[in-house]
This record gives C-alpha cells, sequence and structure tokens, in this order.
C-alpha cells in the first residue's frame, strides 16, 4: 500500500467483467476444491488483484458489482446486451466468492440497483479526481475508456489474467484514433457486440475515427451525414436512429449516490484470520504465498514481535548455560540444517526459555562436556521440549548420534489436528495467525532448508538471532494451540500426545531404515516401459497416417472429433475435453483402434514416470527412503513423498511389476506385507450397528457374497458372480455418498435400476441407512464430524447456499468419519506393533505404511513369531464390534509378499 505517497490513489475494479474473464482465462476442470466448488473465476480474479495490489500500490480500494442484468438501460432498450449467452453452470457461484474474498481482504464493494458497475466506477472515478486523487480503473469494459484523463488511467486485461494493457489517453488515441472524450462517439458508431448494440454496417474503428476527426465529433458527423458519400454514408444515414440509441446508452452516469464516497475507500490490510478461512476453504495455497510474500508490509499485521534476550554460546560454554537455564519448565527448541532422506545435518540449534533468556550453538564447535551435557538433555524425557515439526530435528539428532525424547508439544502437529484442512503450517504463519506476533527470519529458509552456508557475518548474525526467535515462537505457539485443541474436549489433546507425536517418532525411524531397491530391475523396468510408450505412439501414427503429438490436446481435438468424426466430449473453452476418464468412455462407446493407442501411451507413460522417480529416489545405500506425512491428508490419513508410495500401482499386472523392485534387505529373510481387510466396511457396520451387516461381518462366508445373499434373497452359495459385484460396489460406495447416478455409472446399468438396487440394500442394512442420514444431520448441528478417537473435520460448507458446494460437504461427512476411523486404527496399530516389536527383541522391524498395509524386513528364522505378533497388534488396535482381520504375505519382493 502506498500510505504515505503525496497523492492518494485510487484503485476500482469491475468485479463482474474481471471474474467472467478470469473464467474463461482458466480450464475449469483444473480449478476446483475437494467439495466439487469450481474455483477458477475466483482464483482467476485473486491472481490478478493480488498483482495489482503489489504494482499500483494503491492507498483506496472498491470492487464495483452489477447487481443483475437488469437495469436503467434495458428499460430503454429491451435487447441491450441480449445477445449474451446463459451463464455458464461452472461459473455460478464464483461471484459470491469473490466477494467472500474481499471481504477477508477488507477491500469494499459497491453496488447500485438498477445501474452497472461502469456507472458505479464512473462516479466514483469522478468524485476521486475533482478531489485530486490519482485513479487506476481496471475493467474488461472498453465503455470504461472514456474515462481516462490526467489522472484516470484504465487497465485493461488483453490475455488471461497475467497481461494487461495500461490505457492512458495517448494509447487510447494511439490505438482507436479519437481521444478518450470521444471514445463514445466511436462506440456509437461501430456499435458493441456484447452489449447487442448494432453499429452502422461497414464502419470499424478507423472509418468512425475519421468521422470523428474531420467533423468534430459524432454530433458533427450527423450534422454532416448527407455529405457523406458512398455506400458507408448510406448506411450511415440509414442507421442514424440506432447510432443515437448507441450513444445515448454507452453514455457512463457519473453522479450516482452511493454509499460509499472516494475518501471512505481507504485501505487499510486484510484481516490475516478470514484470510486464512477463506483460502482453506478455496485451497488457495499459492495464492496466500504471494498475497504473503507481495503485500507483507502492507499494514503492520502483527501487533508485536517477539522480544529476546539472545545469546550465541561458544564452544564449551554450553554446558553451563544448559544447566543455569534449562531446568524442568518445557523450553523451546529450532534448528538450522539440512534435512531429507532419512537422515539430516544439524548446523545450528536454538533452545528459547519461558521467561529467560535464549541461546544459539553450532553443534560442530560443541566440547566434550559440552557434548555429553546436549546429549543427555536431549534424551531425558523429563525435560520437556517443545519443536515445530519434530521429525526432520529427530533426524537430524540422530545422524549427528543424540537421540530426542521428552518432546511435550509439536506444534505442526497441534496446529495439524485444530485445523486439518489448512493447506500450510508453516511456523511464520502460525505465529501471526495465533499469536497475532510477526515473525521474521533473513535471510528466508531456501526449500524448507535453513543453513549457514555462503553467508557473511552479518547475514549469520541474522539468521542466528532468528531461529531464537523461533525457538521462542514455538514455546509460545504450545500454549496457545494446545489450549485451542482442549477446549471443547480432550479428544483432540490425546490424539496429540498418545497418538501423532509417537507415530513421528516411528515414521521417523522408518524413513532412517527406508527398504531395499533393486536397481538393475528398476533400469530394466524403465526400458521396457519406454519401448512400450514408443510403440503406442508408433501405433496411434499408424492408425492416423502421419506423425502427431499424442500430448497435444489441439491436435487430438482435430484427429478425434473432426477427422475422425467420433462423438463429442465434454465441452470446455478449447473445445472438447480429451482427457483420460473421457477417452477412456469414448473408447467404451465405439472401439475406436485410435483410442486404444491412446489410452496405452498415457498408462505407459505413466508407469515409466513412476520408474524414473524411483530410480531417481535410490540413496547411496541401495534404499529408498521416502517422507511420511502427517499433515497433508484432512482424514487423518498418512501421505509420502519422495518418492510418493502411494501412487505405487497394484490394480494392473504391469503395474503391479513395479512393486518387484522393493526387495528385501541384505542379512534379512523376506519381506512381509500386513493390511486390514475391509476395514472401511467393518467400520461401517461397527458405527451404524446395523445387525445384519455386523451378521455377514460374522459369518464364515466372504463378506461381499453374503450381504448379496441378504439384498438378493438367495443362499450365500448360489450367488452369481455379477450379484457379488454390483453389491461390492455398493458396500464401498455408500461410504462416499454413492448416488443412484454413480451407481448406474459404475456397474453399466440404469439409473432406474440403480436406484432400485439401493433400495432392496437399504431395506435390507436399514442401520446402515439411519446411520448415514444421522451422520450428516449431526455433522451440519456440529460443524464437524468425528472419528472414533474425536478426530474432527470441520465442513463449513455444510450450511453453503452453494447446493454443490453443500452436497460435496454432505459427501464428505459421511466418508470423513470412516476413513478418518481407519487411519485412527492404522496408527495405533503401528505404534502397537512397533512397542512390541522392541519388548519382544525380535530383530526384524517395520519399512512402510502405505493405505491400511505394513511392510516388514523379517529377519532369519522370525517369520512365524512376527507374523503371530503383526496379527495379535494389528487386531487388537480398536476394539469394533467385528472383528479387525488381518491378511499377511512373505516373499522376497513387495509383489510377491502379496497376499
Amino acid at each position: 500500500m502506498n500510505a504515505d505517497a503525496q497523492t492518494p490513489r485510487l484503485l476500482l475494479l469491475d468485479g463482474h467483467s474481471l471474474a467472467y474473464r478470469a473464467y474463461y482465462a482458466l480450464p475449469v476442470d483444473n480449478f476446483s476444491t475437494q467439495t466439487g466448488q469450481h474455483t477458477n473465476a475466483v482464483f482467476g480474479f485473486t491472481s490478478m488483484l493480488i498483482n495489482m495490489l503489489r504494482d499500483e500500490k494503491p492507498t483506496h480500494i472498491a470492487v464495483a458489482f452489477d447487481v443483475s442484468r437488469k437495469s436503467f438501460r434495458t428499460e430503454k432498450y429491451a435487447d441491450y446486451k441480449a445477445g449474451r449467452a446463459e451463464t455458464p453452470k461452472p461459473f455460478l457461484g464464483q461471484v459470491s466468492l469473490v466477494k467472500e474474498v474481499l471481504e477477508a481482504l477488507r477491500i469494499p464493494v459497491v453496488e447500485k440497483a438498477g445501474y452497472e458497475a461502469d456507472d458505479v466506477i464512473g462516479t466514483l472515478a469522478c468524485q476521486a479526481r475533482e478531489a485530486g486523487m490519482e485513479v487506476v480503473v481496471s475493467t474488461g469494459d472498453r465503455d470504461a475508456f472514456q474515462l481516462a484523463g490526467d489522472r484516470v488511467t484504465i487497465l485493461y486485461p488483453v490475455r488471461g489474467v497475467s497481461e494487461v494493457w495500461r490505457m492512458t489517453p495517448d494509447a487510447i488515441e494511439q490505438k482507436y484514433g479519437v481521444p478518450p472524450g470521444r471514445y463514445r462517439d466511436k462506440a456509437a458508431l461501430v456499435g458493441e457486440t456484447s452489449d447487442n448494440l448494432t453499429g452502422v454496417p461497414g464502419v470499424g474503428d478507423k472509418t468512425a475515427a475519421k468521422w470523428i476527426v474531420q467533423y468534430g465529433g459524432l454530433e458533427g458527423v450527423v450534422a454532416h451525414a448527407d455529405q457523406i458519400k458512398g455506400k458507408a454514408g448510406d448506411n450511415l444515414r440509414a442507421h442514424l436512429s440506432e447510432v443515437m440509441r448507441n450513444y445515448d446508452l454507452n453514455a457512463l452516469v457519473c453522479d450516482l449516490e452511493l454509499p460509499l464516497a472516494p475518501p471512505d475507500l481507504r485501505w487499510h490490510g486484510w484481516d490475516r484470520e478470514a484470510v486464512h478461512q477463506v483460502f482453506d476453504a478455496l485451497e488457495f495455497r499459492v495464492l496466500r504465498e504471494r498475497l504473503y510474500s507481495y503485500l507483507d508490509a502492507v499494514e503492520p499485521e502483527a501487533e508485536s514481535g517477539f522480544d529476546l534476550d539472545g545469546s550465541v554460546l561458544a564452544g564449551g560454554a554450553v554446558a553451563a548455560w544448559l544447566a543455569e537455564h534449562v531446568a524442568q519448565a518445557p523450553v523451546g527448541v529450532a534448528v538450522t540444517g539440512r534435512f531429507g532422506r532419512g537422515t539430516g545435518e544439524l548446523t545450528g540449534i536454538a533452545v528459547a526459555t519461558g521467561d529467560g533468556p535464549a541461546a544459539w550453538f553450532d553443534p560442530a564447535a560443541l566440547d566434550e562436556n559440552d557434548e555429553r551435557a546436549v546429549a543427555a538433555w536431549l534424551a531425558d524425557p523429563d525435560r520437556p521440549k517443545v519443536i515445530h515439526d519434530a521429525k526432520p530435528a529427530t533426524l537430524a539428532f540422530r545422524a549427528h548420534g543424540w537421540a530426542l525424547a521428552g518432546v511435550r508439544v509439536d506444534t505442526a502437529l497441534a496446529a495439524y489436528l485444530a485445523k486439518p484442512d489448512q493447506r500450510s503450517y508453516d511456523l511464520t504463519d502460525l505465529a501471526l495467525r495465533y499469536l497475532k506476533r510477526e515473525l521474521r527470519v533473513e535471510p528466508p529458509p531456501q526449500d524448507g532448508q535453513l543453513t549457514l552456508d555462503g553467508l557473511g557475518e552479518e547475514e549469520t548474525e541474522a539468521v542466528e538471532q532468528g531461529v531464537m526467535l523461533r525457538a521462542r515462537a514455538t514455546l509460545d505457539l504450545a500454549d496457545t494451540i494446545t489450549a485451542e485443541l482442549s477446549r471443547d474436549d480432550d479428544a483432540s489433546q490425546r490424539l496429540l500426545t498418545e497418538v501423532e507425536q509417537p507415530l513421528s517418532v516411528v515414521l521417523g525411524e522408518m524413513e532412517q531404515v527406508g527398504i531395499a531397491a533393486d536397481t538393475d530391475y528398476l533400469s530394466e523396468l524403465e526400458a521396457h516401459f519406454a519401448a512400450e510408450v514408443k510403440a503406442a505412439q508408433q501405433a496411434a501414427h499408424a492408425v492416423v497416417g502421419r506423425e502427431f503429438n499424442l500430448g497435444s490436446p489441439k491436435q487430438l481435438q482435430e484427429i478425434l472429433f473432426t477427422e475422425r468424426n467420433l462423438p463429442k466430449t465434454k465441452r470446455i473453452k478449447s473445445g472438447y475435453t480429451t482427457d483420460a476418464d473421457a477417452l477412456q468412455g469414448l473408447f467404451a462407446q465405439t472401439g475406436d483402434p485410435l483410442l486404444e493407442h491412446l489410452l496405452r501411451h498415457r498408462d505407459v507413460a505413466k508407469l515409466k514416470s513412476t520408474v524414473d522417480g524411483l530410480l531417481k529416489s535410490v540413496s547411496d545405500d541401495g534404499r529408498i527412503h521416502t517422507t511420511f506425512n502427517q499433515t497433508v491428508a484432512a482424514t487423518g490419513r498418512l501421505s509420502s513423498t519422495d518418492p510418493n508410495l502411494q501412487n505405487i500401482p497394484i490394480r494392473t499386472a504391469e503395474g503391479r511389476r513395479i512393486r518387484r523392485a522393493f526387495v528385501v534387505g541384505p542379512a534379512f529373510d523376506q519381506l512381509m506385507t500386513a493390511d486390514y481387510s475391509q476395514i472401511e466396511m467393518r467400520i461401517m457396520a461397527h458405527l451404524s450397528g446395523d445387525q445384519a451387516l455386523i451378521d455377514a461381518f460374522n459369518s464364515a462366508f466372504d463378506f461381499h457374497a453374503a450381504t448379496a445373499s441378504s439384498v438378493f434373497h438367495v443362499p450365500v452359495e448360489e450367488v452369481v458372480p455379477d450379484q457379488r459385484r454390483k453389491i461390492k460396489a455398493m458396500n464401498y460406495g455408500l461410504a462416499y455418498g454413492l448416488s443412484a447416478f454413480g451407481l448406474s455409472h459404475q456397474l453399466g446399468i440404469s439409473t432406474e435400476e440403480a436406484r432400485g438396487l439401493m433400495e432392496e440394500y437399504f431395506e435390507r442394512f436399514g442401520g446402515v441407512r439411519d446411520y448415514l442420514q444421522a451422520v450428516v444431520r449431526r455433522a451440519v448441528q456440529d460443524g464437524y464430524t468425528a472419528t472414533i478417537l474425536g478426530r474432527r473435520r470441520y465442513l463449513p460448507d455444510l450450511t453453503s447456499d452453494n447446493r454443490q458446494r453443500r452436497e460435496m460437504a454432505e459427501r464428505m461427512a459421511l466418508n470423513a468419519p470412516i476413513q478418518g476411523s481407519a487411519a485412527d486404527i492404522i496408527k495405533i496399530a503401528m505404534l502397537r506393533v512397533d512397542q512390541a516389536l522392541r519388548d519382544s527383541g525380535l530383530r526384524s522391524r517395520m519399512l512402510l505404511q502405505v493405505h491400511d498395509e505394513l511392510v516388514f524386513d523379517v529377519a532369519q528364522g522370525e517369520r512365524e513369531p512376527l507374523e503371530e505378533l503383526v496379527r495379535r497388534e494389528m487386531g487388537g488396535a480398536f476394539p469394533l464390534s467385528v472383528p479387525l482381520e488381518v491378511s499377511v504375505g512373505s516373499g522376497q519382493d513387495w509383489n510377491s509378499a502379496d497376499h
């Protein structure tokens, strides 16, 4: 913001115009939330807004909107804007989201019933100009060009959401041949297609400009109409009434009575908490980072910074400082270094006490006495520490030879449990959000790493001070977040201390161990898939009769829908979609051989990419050390990165070949896998209390066959595969809000048949129906869902006025308790298995967790005791009303260990 500028600057935006342009600039299919709300228009608008706030540095700002399509202009001319197409359905509801963003940014919205946004902008622009303010108007409507002047500039978007023309009076005259004051004259002659205002046939910008210059404006053109020769003159005389109508309607109303005047539009910066809530709901992580990066000096967002009495300790002084200042009260800890691939390297450690001083020291500079003192302090469970994202720090401590115990609060995990749908848990952001205090580290971390490499003396001092501040912020943050977790009940606090924080330690050990990889086999597999990619490409070229780019949507559209005249898929801005789902449906419909090769190409290209990623992930020890993430999935499920092991395919034979690359490690006998059988359906039976469903699990028969037997009223032995397939889809789909339409599409049956099947299912399993209905009602009442351990997921869209968002939130409300409870159970199982392995003295070790599956290295002679231990601990993880069935397999690689 330009708060200290001598001349105030007012930025005015046409909300509808810019949102509509953003909608068509960004592909609608690429921008939507987990709740199914399309966000391309609001994303593009917000992106343009942030850029303008950064570049224009306004002191004052407002956004004008049309109230409706009806205005005084439609009263004068009923067909005004009548030619405009119906508003696209994905655009509906996005304007209200734009207004939510503006409210969070504390940017005023100004509207006037019976008038358009142009008139509101015209009135405010004229008032501001007369008051001596500079004015910048951003709009996609060229009628605003008539406002341009010495103090008024127009920003006109011309390409996407990134390129704008800066339309000064000189720029307008150069492009259109007339000054801004005569643009209205030119528009009256030429017309405006988007407003359904027809101009003089055969008269374009150049002719209109020539007439206006020659005759001194439209009034002169009309007065001399009889003197204008040729076809253009004939057309002018024949259409003079339309020209005068256009001139009348094009005029901007600049004297409206509005609720706000320019002095009322001073911008004081945004509401940080509101921005978090709106951007979290819209899943705008990147835009939030841009907002904070570009505009962090717009206002003093924090009430204060962090006061700190900090010292940089030299080698030989650390032991005495710890003895004097670190007792039994919690202390904040922060580290610098390099982290990843199951290890880490420490370059600095900061410790902050509650009311006392803080200190920073270099682990490499410690003497022998310091080393012992730090090791004893870190390993002492009775000397509590508070740390933000403890797992990478723990791995770095371990690499140095130190053990970390006594972590009282991991503030990243605590913040995740408090707000599981948040996109980021950055400490700087959390300090501002919870403590209203500014936390700056200069220079900022790069890719999450913060070291002292290559820094000068002043920069080094800044980093040392910054890390001590991070330690203090972490300590203060812990009290605030844990108080929030304990406000409603103690379930969230127990999840933190009894599940998530202990699991972080287990996951760190698994990351350190990693899993062995057969790199020779991976290289062979990469070559195999590369050859398959080329073969599919050549086969596609052969069908078409020429080479083309299989990855080009434009070329595919031309070939599929023009040359081969295949049925059109879903309409998108660039034509018709060629995404994988659309092509799969088209292939099922037509059997066209080109589609077969295109789909094959995409499948094997994806497999090749997966193998390439795995090869790059193999460390020097021959093992893959993935990173497990606890704070990504709002349901509580773990995820993994670098590489993402959740993406290792298992549904196809070719995909399963990739699992063969994960092998038993040296000095171990085999791999063992163990996973829960139908855990989500077992949780459904437990939560619903449906006795028929419970009986099906307790029977000796296949679960899906047993439930099919009940629905179709046949003995279980007589259930045919098609009946089992249909009920299996029902069993798994109901927890995800499966509709009759969705079931019909999934099974290839009519909607009527699917609806009848669902009615039969619920007639037999009425407890499931009652449970699903009750879950949504309770979630609407409470504002959140909860798992069997009390893990909450907040769903504000349950009360949204937007039907699409509300219905998607209802589906999420159905699924969150079930999927989240499955996540709770596998986490408890991991903790139980880990503790049992320690107590048993077995040398076997846990390597991976993927979905509901655990993978182990089995030591020589420990196959049977390990299986017994795993079955016992996983099966006893939580007392359900149906047994937790565990499937176990073993082999020399992950694929052969399947079961």
